[in-house]
């Protein structure tokens, strides 16, 4: 039987402390598949052809704002073996983890409850994307953690655009590449 042993399993988080992941924002996120395998397609000519299972990815990834109204899709690319992209978290009245909707009272117990409500953290949206595709092709291919960057200006946007825009045209020096 697997247990956890923490003299083993020695996992510490890359997320900022204390950083709430539900603020409003924009933040630049790389998702790779496992053991850096391309399983998404390749790039021909500088440029990133889909396989099936990329287009799998794609349309995961397109159907975020569907699953989580408050996420807003800007630049991103699927490569052969991970995804850029970067998610903007819009204002909303219901901010932070816990946005739950005010308490209910059940008519046959009198008791108060908060309805399940879906976080709108980063976190639960990488996690629903990573099923979401998980589900379709049959199997998870996912490494087990991603990488975020909050971004905080105008220029590390840019930057930031800009280097998704050319991913495909630099394929051969990318760190990621295998």
């Amino acid at each position: 039987m697997n247990r956890y042993n923490s003299n083993i399993h020695n996992r510490h988080s890359i997320r900022l402390r204390k950083y709430d992941y539900s603020r409003a924002g924009l933040y630049f996120i790389t998702i790779c598949c496992q053991n850096r395998k391309c399983l998404f397609g390749e790039i021909v000519n500088r440029e990133m052809v889909l396989n099936d299972t990329g287009g799998i990815a794609l349309r995961c990834w397109l159907e975020i704002p569907q699953h989580y109204p408050d996420a807003v899709l800007h630049e991103f690319v699927v490569m052969p073996n991970h995804i850029h992209g970067i998610i903007e978290l819009a204002p909303t009245a219901n901010v932070g983890v816990e946005n739950f909707r005010p308490l209910q009272t059940d008519n046959n117990t009198n008791a108060q409850t908060r309805p399940n409500c879906k976080s709108r953290s980063i976190g639960a949206i990488v996690r629903g994307f990573k099923i979401g595709v998980t589900k379709q092709i049959g199997f998870s291919i996912w490494q087990r953690n991603y990488y975020e960057q909050i971004i905080r200006n105008q220029n590390a946007y840019q930057e930031i655009s800009d280097y998704i825009f050319c991913n495909p045209l630099k394929w051969n020096t990318d760190d990621l590449f295998m």
